[in-house]
């Protein structure tokens, strides 16, 4: 079995930066490895959370307790499977929609516009641009310290932004029923998709992605943000960003915790203006709580 690494950083791996270590890390590179080291876990008491590409996480800065895990090797596989992918839980959902330009499969082109990984794009039934992981998902293959089963879609009570997912359960595979499409569709696709993104997103910073969840409605939680007077938000060195006030940017050596604050001062401003209650959607991860 992989031998868990102590006190290992974690800001590293997740993409604002930002954050304290684990009191244990390891990478499980196989099926096998995962179960041995969810069982390890569970031997010990220690709760288990799974990193992927870290795009949806703020860490806490005193770090996490129990074991923290990265996917990689066989468990980021890309395999064609007839009209679909079949993809290990630590497969990034960019790659994938290339790997969909090449084969002519098509469905999952919005994965472009989603920086993270299978596992956590299930965990969150990711979507974007009107694309939903769930439409497309076929299976998944759970691993537990017990072993591993398939689920379908139907088992994993998919709601807005969420699934039922425990910490204790990690997506080890997904397989993906998609449509033969003529490959230059699918890139023009995939491209325009990826110059929206670009044009309306802040570039070449440290941010985790969307902030909040978008609440019901016309507006989204970036534009509420904007109109309330949010966007450009600072505190230390973390800022709500100019161009898209649903993200926040760690200007250089921001902190979890000033995070925490801009969130909360954001998320007062829509409430005092709209009267709505901004739901986050970024995850936490060791012992912090979102303060309001």
């Amino acid at each position: 079995m992989v031998e868990p690494e102590a006190n290992a950083p974690l800001a590293r791996l997740v993409t604002v930066r930002t954050g304290g270590s684990a009191e244990w890390f390891a990478r499980a590179s196989s099926r096998s490895e995962l179960a041995e080291l969810l069982d390890w876990a569970r031997e010990r008491g220690h709760a288990v959370r799974v990193i992927g590409s870290g795009s949806n996480l703020l860490v806490a800065d005193g770090g996490v307790r129990g074991l923290v895990l990265k996917l990689e090797g066989e468990l980021t596989r890309i395999e064609r499977d007839g009209d679909g992918l079949r993809c290990g839980g630590g497969a990034r959902l960019p790659r994938i929609a290339a790997r969909t330009a090449e084969l002519g499969l098509s469905g999952i082109e919005f994965g472009v516009s989603i920086p993270g990984t299978v596992g956590g794009a299930v965990r969150m039934n990711a979507n974007a641009y009107d694309g939903a992981l769930g439409h497309v998902l076929d299976w998944v293959e759970i691993v537990t310290a017990d072993g591993a089963g398939r689920r379908t879609p139907a088992d994993l009570g998919f709601e807005y932004r969420r699934s039922n997912l425990t910490d204790a359960e990690v997506v080890a595979r997904a397989r993906f029923a998609l449509t033969p499409a003529p490959p230059a569709q699918i890139r023009e696709t995939i491209v325009s998709m990826r110059a929206r993104r670009l044009a309306t997103q802040p570039k070449g910073i440290r941010t985790f992605g969307s902030t909040f969840k978008n609440p019901p409605g016309e507006r989204t939680a970036g534009q509420l943000l904007a109109a309330a007077g949010a966007g450009g938000l600072a505190n230390g060195g973390a800022r709500l960003s100019p161009t898209h006030a649903n993200f926040v940017e760690n200007m250089g050596a921001a902190t979890t915790a000033e995070i925490l604050v801009l969130m909360a001062a954001g998320r007062a401003l829509v409430g005092e203006r709209f009267g709505i209650e901004l739901e986050p959607e970024v995850q936490l991860l060791g012992e912090i709580d979102f303060p309001w």
